[in-house]
């Protein structure tokens, strides 16, 4: 298998751990709440990511480590704001809304026609999987669309963190910084009564597979295929969230609904297959495969 290969075959099995891993945090979310959920994955991502990257804050200034603190507020927001509004619309729904945030950047940076047409196609996919729901909360709507924006500024953020910090440094920092932001609201939410071996089991479970697994594939990734076959493969999202929305959840689709979640994957497919191609880039590396 060539380098491409693998790297496009290590990539889809990272989406597929982060669905199978977000479909969990589903069956968790009613049990002991979204704070504790996102609380729980951020403690798994510290605990992995600490011991191997080994930040050094010895000779950085404040002004320096700005970018790293914003990162890791947006983390916090990205995450909370995404499981949050799973627990309210479903994973499906969730992941196509939020995917108008990466989705957002490449219309912003070109001026192409097609590219505003897969934007409404995208808009008109999120619309029929809105319109088959016969009860949408407008909360979870909009917090799915706080999860969009805030996938896009992670993104931006990102690319800054990686400039000034080597590896995973500045990741594994805002990921510190994200969970001392949740880890207080999640200790005075949680419910101890509800927590077991099988909840516990959950929950790690779910930091393994949305942060551990992602991490772990990220470096051997982004070395072996270009920046646009990554987006091209990362638009499978909301596909594969739908898929295991039902597998896991059981989350019916109707067949409107099955054809809208193809359309968003195909029209963000699109857009980013007629993008500029680049080399593989280790400038993404910590905020590729770090998706809510």
């Amino acid at each position: 298998m060539g380098q491409r290969s693998a790297g496009a075959t290590s990539l889809i099995a990272a989406e597929l751990s982060i669905g199978f891993g977000s479909s969990l945090a589903g069956i968790l979310i009613p049990i002991v709440g979204s704070v504790v959920v996102v609380a729980a994955r951020q403690l798994v991502t510290v605990l992995i990511l600490l011991p191997t990257v080994r930040p050094r804050l010895t000779g950085k200034s404040f002004k320096s480590l700005l970018p790293v603190i914003g990162l890791g507020v947006v983390l916090a927001t990205m995450n909370l704001s995404f499981y949050e509004s799973l627990g309210r619309i479903g994973l499906g729904l969730a992941v196509t809304i939020e995917f108008f945030g990466p989705l957002s950047i490449a219309l912003l940076t070109s001026r192409r026609f097609l590219d505003f047409l897969c934007v409404a196609a995208v808009g008109l996919g999120v619309y029929l999987l809105a319109d088959g729901e016969k009860h949408l909360d407008l909360i979870g709507v909009i917090l799915a669309i706080v999860a969009g924006a805030s996938w896009a500024c992670y993104i931006l953020l990102a690319k800054t963190v990686a400039r000034r910090f080597k590896g995973l440094e500045g990741l594994s920092m805002a990921s510190v910084i994200s969970l001392a932001i949740l880890a207080p609201a999640a200790l005075a939410l949680i419910d101890w009564s509800q927590l077991n071996w099988w909840v516990i089991g959950l929950l790690l479970a779910t930091g393994i597979l949305c942060s551990a697994i992602p991490y772990s594939l990220d470096a051997f990734i982004l070395r072996r295929i270009t920046a646009r076959l990554y987006s091209i493969i990362l638009s499978t999202a909301p596909a594969i969230a739908a898929l295991f929305g039902w597998l896991v959840l059981g989350q019916q689709l109707t067949w409107l609904q099955v054809f809208a979640v193809i359309l968003v994957t195909l029209a963000a497919a699109i857009t980013f297959a007629t993008q500029k191609d680049e080399g593989p880039s280790s400038e993404l590396e910590g905020a590729a495969t770090v998706t809510p």
